[in-house]
């Protein structure tokens, strides 16, 4: 059996420096913004579990169907033998993708990335005790900026799913698609998950849930900025608002202060103040056309190889190949 492996790249005071800067640039701009990545303390993790299980939320259900479907022509067309997923998290879809190339007899490695020390840990042990001839070797860092840690060459697959792309401003998704060609030597492929464009009536319950989950993942934000920068938000103040932006094509969460507040951030030296009904922005979820995918991805020097969608149309999983340089 191969030892499961760890290499941290991103500590505790990594990600306190970066929460530290992202609150005081975000809470001090107008409009206020904070990023989403604050949303997944261990309370947030738990709560996005939850929604993936929600009637409304299609995103996941779609994907795993996509892959259970294509995984093994997944296998058969890139012949992987180190596979790289970012953003890992548990990597429980992954497993599809696993099977699929370890029955195909290519695969030799798994590398997930993932910020979450404690999170890649546990799923590094579990995927060791399920894939004894599997090397693993889990990274913790950042995807937006530590992708010079991965493996050297071997036929890589890199893996981005769940959508989590369309988090991504499009300079800063351009940057990302550029990065992540910059380590792929040419051939090597870039397996993308990612939401298509679709009606509001289907977009905004995905966001705006009926049983209120999404709203307190929303909130929870503003208890990880309470917790680890001595902050006095009351949650429940602020009104939890999914909106469909039809210009740029993307769903905007946001919170809205139900009253003028001022709060103090005390390990910022400092207090925001709000109005009533003043919003912050806390996430964007772009939703792609077919062509906008396929044109963004040949901007960063890949071609799309296949593209799966569920039977619903509603989600894509796009194959692309690096291109020669």
């Amino acid at each position: 059996m191969n030892a499961p492996h760890l290499e941290i790249h991103l500590d505790e005071r990594d990600l306190a420096a970066a929460l530290r800067a992202d609150v005081r640039t975000g809470l001090t701009a107008a409009p206020k913004w904070l990023p989403p990545k604050w949303f997944y303390d261990a309370r947030g993790s738990e709560l996005f579990d939850e929604i993936t299980r929600l009637p409304e939320y299609y995103p996941t259900r779609a994907e795993r169907s996509i892959l259970a479907a294509r995984a093994g022509e997944i296998a058969r067309i890139t012949e992987a033998k180190t596979l790289v997923e970012l953003g890992s998290g548990s990597s429980e879809k992954t497993r599809l993708l696993l099977d699929a190339l370890l029955a195909h007899g290519t695969l030799g490695a798994f590398v997930p990335l993932d910020v979450s020390a404690s999170a890649l840990a546990d799923a590094v042990a579990r995927l060791d005790t399920a894939y004894p001839a599997l090397s693993v070797r889990g990274i913790v860092g950042d995807y937006t900026r530590h992708l010079h840690h991965l493996p050297d060459g071997g036929s890589r697959m890199i893996a981005f799913l769940g959508g989590t792309i369309g988090n991504l401003p499009p300079a800063e998704r351009a940057t990302f698609l550029r990065g992540v060609r910059g380590v792929l030597d040419p051939g090597e492929w870039l397996l993308l998950g990612a939401d298509l464009v679709k009606g509001a009536d289907v977009l905004l319950p995905a966001y705006d849930d009926a049983a209120g989950v999404t709203a307190d993942f929303n909130r929870n934000v503003l208890r990880v900025i309470n917790r680890h920068l001595d902050a006095s938000f009351a949650p429940e103040r602020f009104d939890h608002v999914a909106r469909w932006d039809e210009t740029h094509e993307w769903i905007e969460m946001r919170l809205r202060a139900r009253e003028a507040m001022r709060v103090p951030i005390r390990a910022l030296d400092l207090t925001v103040e709000f109005a009533r009904g003043e919003e912050v922005r806390t996430e964007i979820s772009a939703k792609f056309r077919p062509d906008g995918l396929r044109d963004e991805l040949a901007a960063a020097g890949f071609r799309i190889r296949q593209r799966w969608t569920d039977d619903a149309g509603r989600f894509t999983v796009c194959l692309a190949q690096a291109s020669d340089d």
